[in-house]
């Protein structure tokens, strides 16, 4: 018998190991400065601001260079661009373990941020060149999916591990043996794929698209800790009307950075707007359950980290079964549309959390979990199918743009749900700073003599309880809502193999 041409074999599975390598430092840096901050404040003495920055400056930059990355990888080589941004990840983050200045920290962070918006497309990309067979695309997305979700919750248990017993640089120092491995065998296992034809770059379609990104993203991630302010909604405002003028250049441009032509990809689009929602109900839940852990149940940052690795057991599972299921003749769409309701069933178990629910919320983060890998998987595959292979690098940069946008709006959406609960939930007596937040109450607690803190600290978890649930019932009808149109929309998608194969693809790289 002879084999298929177009199956990877034990190369290109090498290879995959390689990319999760960049894919999960990438995602871990979301979350590793949760215990380093208050050694780098102790050491490098930033004001608020800086400590803020020092936090928010890779998120920002890293979700405004997508899909700016994207494009250029498709032009330049996803292989080339992936090696650039390790070698600029790995020498930031050695700049960023030694920083003696707040600045100095930012200003790594930043580069942090660039190296990982060229990794993230680019690593995405080279699985789809990579693996043509759609059995086999499906099997390495959905590793890809569980690792990139792992590595957001093991970021904060690696930095306490690891400040514990070094001083806060060594979280970044982490970094630098997974990226010279990548740069060593990267030119060796993984091939270099472009667009033969891609046309001028549009240099004017890259501060549009960051002008875009950036205020939503900002104003959305605001919007919980300080409610509808409106210097926020300005800046979510202002992005609208350049997400507007980024969107007329595209269809105008005589060469486009993201091109409308990937729009008419059968299961693009629906793909598109249902990965968005899916990041929407996995980020809209991890403002409280972070939360809970510490403020309610009274645990430790750390023991939080550590019990919030169970829900991963559930992750790893999840997307390797939903491929098998699709690839042994079950519909996409009823898997996805299963996925889904399954993650909305953990909204409804975190609805019925109380202030001493440790188990029933864990296991509520894990089928919720499971569910949003489940579709996250299924539609990346399905969205990178159904994109030519040449622009692989911009549809890569689209769904993960898509994520950033609907994690920032389900933390503002259901954070400000929660808010809005806890509020109404708190007695008219209780003072404004209690009033305001749980972690407002509990410091105003602290300071109350004998029984009056105990109360006030115990209305104070009772009503973020609240708030928890009933922002866990509005996330829980919002996949609902996405369950129907998930089986409405995806009921005649097919995924063929080997489509689009009119690329530059070679080892050599030439």
């Amino acid at each position: 018998m002879t084999p298929n041409p177009h199956r990877a074999g034990r190369r290109e599975w090498t290879a995959l190991v390689v990319l999760m390598l960049p894919l999960l430092l990438v995602s871990m840096d979301v979350s590793v400065l949760y215990f380093a901050v208050p050694e780098i404040s102790a050491d490098l003495e930033p004001t608020g601001t800086q400590q803020l920055w020092i936090f928010d400056i890779y998120g920002f930059v890293l979700a405004g260079l997508l899909m700016t990355m994207g494009a250029l990888g498709d032009r330049v080589g996803r292989r080339r661009l992936l090696l650039c941004g390790a070698a600029a990840f790995g020498a930031a983050s050695l700049f960023a373990a030694y920083a003696q200045s707040a600045e100095t920290l930012i200003v790594a962070r930043a580069v942090l941020g660039l190296g990982g918006a060229t990794l993230m497309p680019s690593t995405m990309a080279l699985v789809r060149t990579m693996f043509t067979d759609s059995g086999q695309r499906a099997k390495a997305i959905g590793l890809w999916s569980g690792v990139m979700t792992g590595g957001i919750a093991l970021g904060s248990v690696m930095s306490g591990l690891l400040v514990e017993h070094f001083w806060w640089g060594s979280v970044f120092l982490v970094n630098l043996p997974a990226m010279a491995l990548l740069l060593v065998l990267g030119p060796l296992l993984l091939p270099e794929s472009r667009n033969p034809s891609p046309g001028r770059f549009d240099l004017g379609s890259v501060p549009l698209s960051m002008a875009a990104v950036l205020p939503v993203v900002y104003g959305l991630k605001e919007l919980p800790s300080e409610g509808w302010n409106v210097r926020y909604v300005v800046s979510v405002t202002v992005g609208l009307l350049f997400a507007a003028l980024f969107v007329h250049r595209q269809r105008t441009a005589r060469s486009p950075m993201i091109p409308p032509a990937l729009f008419r990809g059968h299961g693009f689009s629906p793909a598109l707007v249902l990965n968005t929602l899916s990041a929407f109900g996995m980020m809209g839940s991890a403002i409280f359950t972070t939360q809970y852990l510490q403020s309610v149940l009274g645990r430790s940052a750390l023991e939080a980290a550590l019990w919030s690795l169970l829900p991963s057991v559930l992750i790893g599972v999840a997307a390797p079964v939903a491929a098998l299921l699709v690839q042994r003749g079950a519909e996409r769409a009823h898997v996805v549309t299963a996925g889904f309701v399954i993650s909305a069933c953990g909204y409804g178990l975190l609805a019925l959390a109380g202030t001493d629910s440790l188990w029933l919320v864990l296991a509520a983060c894990g089928v919720m979990a499971a569910g949003i890998v489940v579709v996250m998987s299924l539609l990346t595959d399905l969205a990178l199918s159904s994109a030519p292979v040449d622009r692989a690098g911009s549809a890569s940069s689209l769904l993960e743009t898509g994520t950033e946008f609907g994690g920032a709006l389900g933390m503002a959406a259901l954070g400000s749900i929660g808010a809005a609960v806890y509020r109404h939930a708190m007695p008219d007596t209780a003072p404004e700073p209690a009033r305001e937040t749980l972690g407002g109450a509990l410091a105003v607690a602290a300071d109350l003599p004998g029984r009056a803190g105990d109360a006030l600290a115990a209305a104070a978890r009772e009503a973020f309880t609240d708030g928890m649930r009933g922002a866990a019932i509005a996330g829980a009808l919002l996949l609902l809502v996405a369950a129907g149109i998930a089986v409405a929309g995806l009921r005649h998608i097919r995924v063929s193999d080997n489509a689009g194969r009119a690329e530059t693809l070679s080892p050599s790289g030439v």
